[in-house]
């Protein structure tokens, strides 16, 4: 489906009847990575499939959000880097080290 192979932004759902496994197998092999949900009762079941999904975010029992203290970003061809936070500050700055070594004695 042509759903399945193109970063959508709005209310548009793909269901697929799948096992763990296989829900984190169908999620990963997509070129796109921005964020995603998983829903379950058994939070150490949920915890576990989240943690396995190529996403830049994922949101456990909740539909996705932002904000301004969570870094909001994607991974694969879902954007650069992270915004927002403190992580995100960074993509914005140009960082430079400046280090002092004591004097030498006399």
């Amino acid at each position: 489906m042509r759903a399945y192979s193109e970063e959508l932004f709005g209310p548009v759902a793909a269901v697929y009847r799948a096992d763990d496994d296989e829900a984190v197998e169908l999620a990963n092999a997509t070129s796109f990575g921005l964020g995603g949900t998983v829903y379950s009762s058994d939070l150490q079941r949920v915890r576990s499939v989240a943690d396995r999904v190529d996403s830049g975010m994922v949101w456990i029992n909740q539909p996705t959000s932002t904000q301004a203290d969570l870094p909001f970003g994607g991974v694969k061809r879902s954007g650069f880097g992270r915004e927002l936070s403190q992580l995100g500050m960074y993509g914005f700055t140009n960082r430079k080290l400046v280090r002092t070594f004591p004097a030498a004695a006399s």
